[in-house]
Order: structure tokens, then sequence, then C-alpha cells
């Protein structure tokens, strides 16, 4: 089997993992108008990380649809890999700084909901929100008992390059995720599986946090 077709078909695989984790959370309205993206790490017979490819959401597209067009595939500059009229998303830089930055990612996924904007902007001025004491914490391989995690914040800058920079300021190594000030949060993982248990493990603590704070004023 040739090189090409190996590759043709990594990116296919990649194309249907991408859609799948796609409708499971367009299902969950986690997607709002058009709104957030997703990629993958493409699987190749490559050595040279530097040649990675990326597959990811094109832009604009109804996330709860699926049409033969709702991907392409980019290098590690965001560019795409081959001709097409398609456009990557808008943060595609957000992304691939992200697989450049953190070791073994393999998976990066950004969603906008309510509760996650909602914290970030409660919590802005901490640069950060924590979380304590959580079963959900585990989610991230933090086992020890009582563990806390703080998810950090940043501002929402319109120049896509600055927000890449500053989202890679403030990574942590136990933290895979960033939220930004009222436009959602970047999560990722060494593999999609990763990625998704990470982010609806964040997505839990958030909805759990916003609850216990309208009841609390009740």
């Amino acid at each position: 089997m040739s090189s090409n077709t190996i590759e043709l078909e990594a990116i296919q695989q990649a194309f249907e993992t991408l859609r799948r984790v796609k409708e499971t959370f367009a299902a969950r309205g986690w997607f709002p108008a058009t709104s957030g993206n997703l990629s993958l790490r493409i699987k190749t017979d490559h050595q040279d990380r530097n040649r990675s490819l990326i597959a990811v959401t094109v832009s604009g597209k109804d996330k709860s649809v699926h049409t033969p067009t709702d991907f392409l595939v980019v290098d590690l500059e965001g560019k795409p890999a081959a001709a097409s009229q398609l456009k990557p998303s808008a943060e595609t830089l957000i992304h691939t700084a992200l697989y450049q930055k953190v070791s073994k990612c393999a998976a990066v996924f950004h969603v906008h909901t309510v509760s996650n904007s909602l914290v970030s902007e409660l919590y802005k001025h901490r640069g950060g929100v924590t979380f304590k004491g959580h079963e959900l914490i585990k989610a991230f391989d933090i086992w020890e008992e009582g563990a806390s995690i703080t998810v950090p914040i940043v501002e929402n800058y319109a120049c896509i390059p600055t927000l890449a920079a500053e989202i890679c300021k403030v990574l942590d190594s136990r933290v895979p995720g960033v939220l930004i000030r009222n436009h959602g949060i970047y999560v990722w993982g060494e593999s999609e599986f990763a990625a998704k248990r990470h982010l609806e493990a964040f997505e839990f603590l958030f909805d759990y946090h916003v609850k216990l704070l309208i009841l609390s004023k009740n």
C-alpha cells in the first residue's frame, strides 16, 4: 500500500472521528450559531513532528448538519495542505499553537456554553476559577483526596495570533483547558477520547458552580 493511500485513509478516519464528536456536541447545544471548532492530529507515517497534518472544522458551518465539506486538512501553520475553496475555522491558529506547545496533544475542542461563559465573566478578575473536592477532577488524572484545579481565564482578544499567544502563556500541564472571557473554552487531550472526557468534566464543573451560586442566592 502506497504512502499516499495510507495518508488518505488516515485523513478520512480523522474526518469520521470529528464527525462523531461534532454530532455529540451539537446535540448538547454546544455549537450555537455555527460557533465552536474541532481539530484532530492526523496519524500518518511521518516521523517529523513539524510535518504534522491537522483535520479541522470548516468555517461558518452549521455543526448540527453533516455535509461532505465539514472538515479540511491544514499544516502546523494553519494553511490548507491542498488547494481548496474551503476556509478553515477562523481560530485554527489557536489549535495549531496548542499542538506545538502541549506535549502529546492529539485533539483540540472548542465550544461555547452559557455556563462556561458565565464562569469566565464571574472570575475574569482573578485570572482563573478554582474547583476543589469534586469527583470529576479525576477526569484530569488528578487522584489525590481533596484535589483542586484552577482553570485559567484570558481576555477575548479579537486578534487570533494575540489570543493564541495569551492562551499559551497560561498553559498548565495539569489542567488541559483554558477559558476565554465571554467566548468559550479550549480543551485538549492525547486522544479524541481524552479531550472529550476533559471537556465533559469541565462543563460539569461549570454547570455545577453556576447552579450552586443560583441556589445559594435563594
